[in-house]
């Protein structure tokens, strides 16, 4: 009988970079916007603001995360140079190393060096690097990918308070900014968990309680600078 399970670990590359990427898109544009309605500015001025924190934030984000993700890739990719290396200038201290691994695992030393043999005469070097170094495709660095994802979720989560301007009237635009930005942070919070197989509750408060903290604290910056001004 086939046992199909369900693993999410694939997902973790792309899921943590848009994740980040909505969540600073919402949070951040939402906080600027309110920051400066609070000052008593126009709608257009709110628009333009708002408009350029989602460009330069979609931008920011790509750039970020292709750089950070690339120095993890330069890093992978240099110990897969040195271990390929130690490989072929000596392949008896690899192996010795891979069946010590597979003993502290559990097996007993015959078994772990059968294994050891067996795994390195079919791939050594992706045996090393999923035993050693703990590389894989699945989790390995992915610049590309995690800079389109997060410049794109970015770029929709900014979207949705931008347009919550145009839906609430200027006397209302404040309260209702917040509301519906929380409203989104947990729309954002249900969907990670789902897509993650982590628990919703606990997602939702977390990114809901830190939206609400940033957009707080930048209505209140925005208000005192109005008042003053």
């Amino acid at each position: 009988m086939r046992h199909s399970e369900r693993h999410r670990t694939h997902r973790t590359g792309w899921l943590r970079a848009a994740v980040l990427g909505a969540n600073d898109g919402i949070v951040s544009t939402a906080s600027l916007v309110l920051g400066i309605a609070a000052t008593g500015a126009s709608t257009k001025i709110i628009l333009v603001t708002g408009v350029a924190s989602l460009v330069a934030g979609a931008m920011s984000m790509a750039a970020g995360e292709y750089v950070s993700v690339s120095s993890q890739a330069d890093t992978e990719g240099a110990d897969l140079d040195r271990e390929k290396a130690e490989l072929v200038e000596n392949p008896a201290q690899e192996h010795a190393e891979l069946m010590a691994i597979y003993v502290k695992r559990g097996l007993d030393e015959a078994l772990a060096s059968s294994v050891a043999t067996k795994l390195m005469a079919h791939d050594a070097l992706a045996a090393h690097a999923r035993d050693e170094l703990g590389i894989s495709d699945t989790l390995a660095a992915k610049p590309i990918q995690a800079a389109l994802a997060s410049a794109g979720t970015f770029a929709a989560g900014a979207l949705l308070p931008l347009l919550m301007v145009f839906v609430f009237p200027a006397a209302a635009l404040m309260w209702g900014l917040a509301g519906s930005s929380l409203l989104f942070l947990a729309l954002l919070g249900l969907i990670a968990a789902r897509a993650g197989g982590s628990p919703m509750l606990v997602s939702v408060t977390r990114v809901t309680f830190w939206g609400a903290l940033a957009m707080g604290l930048t209505a209140g910056v925005g208000a005192i600078f109005g008042v003053a001004a």
